[in-house]
């Protein structure tokens, strides 16, 4: 019976069965119900079975979480299901880092559903709101861009997202500010928008609402965070939070830290870790602002010290109470906001401080504690102390912030430089020792700083910083001298003991930072410096020492033999012929003693020695110390790249031909120049003086051959004059001869002149009367011709009025037949009269002619010519005018019409007429 049973029953679904008929079901359904079974029940696989629900359900899950967007339940389960696929357990035979990636892309290769994540956040229910941030959590974790770019384009997606902050639920606006983390890290078209939607006002709430820096939490940590991430780099953010006083806000926050710590209650301890990371991450949104070289760091260090912020950050700094971190942190800080402005710099050292050993006991006033005298010192007097009194191996990392923020109260302002320089120097020299005094820590003799070797260190940095690139600087550097020559004391320069500290710190084989350190002042000093390197030399056994400890070769000190054979070619470099050792003995003693291979093969080894080749990436601080031992900080940045640029140069310098010096330029004024062109000048000069000797004899020479000369010039001179003098008598018979001629020659030229006045006078008569007649004659023939046209004139008048009344009287008769040829005819008579018209005009023009005749008598030819040419014309219009009447006769008859008699003899005249003109024309 069993096994009937057995054999009847269905056979048993495998998991993967199961999701192919869950995910089916979850598409065919109608109902809300079964939708909501079918998400249920491929949520209890999606953590085992995360790649078969994926591929099967993965659209059909984010359809419904739009279909069914007013139903919580369902929406919650969706979003359930759709964390699991991307966070399955590990035991999953289908867990795989891809499977993220593949449902991050499903979801962001669509816009509308990013979009419906975000609409899910306008719900207020807990678990729409949590788990939709989460889902576009994970999402913009497998693709961050992809997901930036869907939140960006949504019309209202960063609203929503900004809006999450307001959100009282600590679990959502965690939640939301994790994710506006995760989104604004590397977009900055994103980080503007989000700025822009009041997300600082929101952001500095929550940290109120936390508890501040001293009692907030991770979610304080958070929002310094997304402050970060929105003014990094992000200049326009800046701007808006240096404009909209936030600067103020982030002073308040340090403030309420010093404020808890100097309450009575304190800082408990298991709130101060969570406190240092936050005031931390505080300190680091301020250097956002200061980044160098950027547009906007004068405006917001201006800003900052308007606000308060610096004089917070150095009281932060100066707290005993805060974490040695946060100090040397805070110290960086301060360096920043002051490094490269003036005016700040110059304010900076007005500022006081906590004290960092108040030593004066406490003073009773009225039975109150004041302690304001005495636990308050300058700024830059805590600073010094602090880096060079201070031998605590746990506080190297603010010594060197100390020392970081003294070079940037130095850099870029010489007036500072020289007087913090001038400063050390009356310090050193007064009889009251100062324990901070740079040159007071460098110069002294019989002090062993093996034990605190940073000590000597930090303070040759302060004093390379001094010189470097400052000749002015260098110059009163070069007047500190040790003992007093009256007792009868050897007087050593501040070069020269700075030289023999680091003879006497290789023989003792003292730390190699010790060595460094005289090694980074004197490498830069000389650099380009000839007067100080005269200094240098002045003792010699001093470049013979240097010499020894680099051919030595101690592979144990490589940095200290690498500075050593640096310096020796600095020394050599701008060393000139005048120097205390010639030139030419040290390039001798290089070259013989130490070698030229192993003088490069040194510099080489320091170059590349990770030290100076890694050392941009090496960590300049406490942690780089191995266990047990000091930290490994052997070189000051600036000082590399001093190394590094000079490098080539440093190795070809042994090279250079000793008698070819390197000119300098220091303060406009260039020093050094080549041997062998001085040697070539004195050459010359030589030369021009034996030459003007020899002009000299040669002008002695030519001076008694000038006065031979001169004796023989007055003889000449003599005879010269009489020969003068009769010459003078020949000109002045001469002269008056040609008087005599001139009178002769003036009066016949009066004659001739007064000959053909007369001549001239009798010929313009003549031409008078040639012109009157010529105008006698032009005005006859001018009457007779404007007759002439006159006549013809009443003529063609005649003949048009009688041919009007014949056309008028033929018209009459036949009208009808004549018509055309009446047409004709008026056009004709219209064409006569324009021609009566022309000839009108060419009589006008005939007179102006005959005008313009009268006033050009003086050319009788010419005005003839124009008369007879006038003549031709009013000739020739008349004959043409005679032609075409005669035409039109012959036309009229043709036409039918008759012609008087009196007419036929008239054209006959005319002809006759016209042929007696021609030949009148050709005579």
């Amino acid at each position: 019976m069993f096994r009937i049973l057995e054999a009847q029953a269905p056979a048993k679904q495998n998991a993967t069965a199961t999701i192919d008929t869950l995910c089916g079901r979850l598409q065919s359904a109608t109902l809300l119900e079964d939708r909501r079974a079918a998400i249920l029940g491929l949520r209890s696989f999606a953590k085992q079975w995360p790649a078969s629900v994926a591929s099967g359900g993965l659209r059909n899950l984010i359809r419904c979480l739009s279909k069914d967007l007013e139903d919580v339940d369902t929406t919650k389960n969706t979003l359930e299901t759709l964390l699991m696929l991307f966070n399955p357990d590990e035991s999953s035979p289908e867990a795989s880092d891809d499977i993220a990636l593949w449902l991050a892309d499903e979801f962001t290769q669509r816009q509308e559903n990013i979009t419906v994540l975000l609409d899910l956040l306008e719900s207020y229910d807990f678990y729409s709101r949590l788990y939709s941030l989460q889902l576009i959590s994970a999402i913009s974790t497998a693709r961050p861009e992809r997901t930036q770019e869907c939140v960006g384009t949504s019309p209202v997606g960063v609203s929503r997202l900004v809006a999450v902050l307001d959100d009282k639920r600590e679990a959502v606006r965690s939640e939301g500010l994790l994710l506006l983390v995760s989104l604004t890290r590397s977009s900055t078209e994103l980080q503007k928008v989000v700025a822009y939607e009041n997300a600082f006002d929101r952001v500095f709430s929550i940290i109120d609402a936390e508890g501040s820096l001293t009692h907030g939490g991770i979610p304080v940590q958070d929002c310094l965070s997304l402050l970060a991430n929105l003014l990094r780099l992000n200049i326009s953010n800046q701007n808006l939070f240096r404009e909209s006083g936030w600067m103020k806000k982030l002073a308040s926050l340090l403030s309420d830290v010093l404020k808890a710590h100097s309450s009575s209650e304190g800082v408990p301890q298991w709130a101060r870790p969570q406190q240092d990371k936050n005031v931390w991450g505080l300190l680091a949104v301020i250097r956002l602002f200061l980044i160098r070289g950027s547009i906007g760091t004068q405006a917001n260090q201006r800003s900052c010290w308007q606000s308060g912020l610096l004089v917070q950050v150095l009281e932060v700094a100066f707290n005993s109470e805060m974490d040695l971190n946060i100090r040397a942190e805070a110290l960086a800080t301060a360096a920043d906001l002051i490094r490269g402005n003036a005016q700040l710099q110059e304010a900076f050292a007005q500022l006081d401080v906590p004290s960092p050993n108040p030593q004066q006991p406490v003073i009773q006033v009225n039975g109150h504690t004041n302690d304001t005298a005495s636990s308050r010192d300058n700024v830059i007097s805590a600073l010094l102390e602090v880096a060079l009194v201070t031998s605590s191996l746990q506080a190297f990392d603010v010594r060197l912030a100390c020392c970081e923020c003294i070079k940037a109260y130095m850099q870029g302002h010489t007036p500072i430089r020289l007087f913090f320089l001038r400063r050390a120097i009356e310090g050193h020299t007064s009889d009251e020792p100062e324990p901070d005094n740079i040159l007071t820590i460098l110069i002294q003799n019989g002090v062993s700083h093996s034990r605190d070797p940073y000590r000597l260190w930090i303070a040759a940095v302060l004093l390379f910083h001094l010189l470097h690139e400052d000749f002015e600087a260098k110059s009163t550097a070069m007047q500190v001298t040790e003992g007093d020559a009256e007792s009868g004391e050897e007087v050593v320069t501040c070069i020269q003991a700075l030289a023999g500290n680091l003879i006497s710190a290789e023989q003792n084989m003292e730390d190699e930072r010790i060595s460094i350190a005289y090694l980074t002042i004197l490498c830069s000093w000389l650099y380009e410096d000839h007067d100080a390197v005269n200094d240098f030399l002045s003792e010699g056994s001093i470049i013979q020492s240097i010499v020894q400890f680099v051919s030595q070769n101690n592979q144990s000190r490589t940095l200290a033999s690498g500075l050593c054979a640096i310096l020796l070619g600095t020394v050599y470099e701008f060393s000139t012929k005048d120097s205390p050792v010639p030139r030419d003995t040290i390039h001798q003693i290089l070259t013989t003693r130490l070698g030229r291979e192993r003088y490069i093969d040194q510099i080489t080894r320091l170059r590349e020695h990770p030290l100076i080749r890694n050392f941009e990436v090496l960590p300049q601080d406490l942690t780089s110390s191995p266990s047990g031992g000091l930290p490994e900080v052997y070189f000051d940045k600036t000082f590399v790249e001093f190394v590094k640029d000079n490098f080539s140069r440093m190795v070809r310098a042994i090279d250079r031909a000793p008698g070819l010096e390197v000119p300098v330029v220091a303060n406009g004024i260039q020093k050094g120049i080549s041997r062998e062109l001085v040697d070539s000048l004195k050459a010359q000069v030589d030369d021009r003086s034996q030459s003007i000797q020899k002009l000299e004899s040669d002008v002695l020479t030519l001076e008694r051959k000038l006065g031979q000369e001169q004796a023989d010039h007055r003889k000449a001179q003599d005879s010269a004059a009489a020969e003068l003098n009769r010459i003078r008598n020949v000109n002045e018979a001469l002269q008056r001869h040609h008087e005599e001629e001139l009178q002769k020659t003036q009066r016949e030229s009066r004659s001739m002149q007064q000959d053909l006045k007369r001549q001239h006078e009798t010929e313009i008569r003549q031409l008078q009367d040639d012109m009157q007649k010529l105008k006698a004659d032009g005005e006859a023939s001018l009457d007779r011709l404007r007759e002439r046209d006159e006549a013809e004139i009443k003529d063609l008048k005649s003949t048009i009025a009688k041919l009007k009344a014949e056309l008028e009287k033929s018209g009459r008769e036949h009208v009808q037949d004549l018509q055309t040829a009446h047409e004709d005819y008026s056009t004709k008579l219209s064409d006569l009269e324009t021609r009566l018209q022309r000839a009108e005009d060419r009589c006008m023009d005939a007179d102006s002619r005959a005008s313009r005749l009268q006033e050009e008598a003086e050319g009788k030819e010419a005005a003839r010519k124009i008369v007879q040419t006038e003549l031709d014309d009013l000739l020739m219009v008349l004959g043409d005018l005679e032609e075409k009447r005669s035409k039109d006769r012959k036309r009229l008859r043709a036409l039918g019409e008759p012609t008087s008699d009196g007419e036929e003899d008239e054209d006959e005249a005319d002809e006759a007429e016209e042929s007696d003109s021609d030949g009148a024309g050709d005579a």
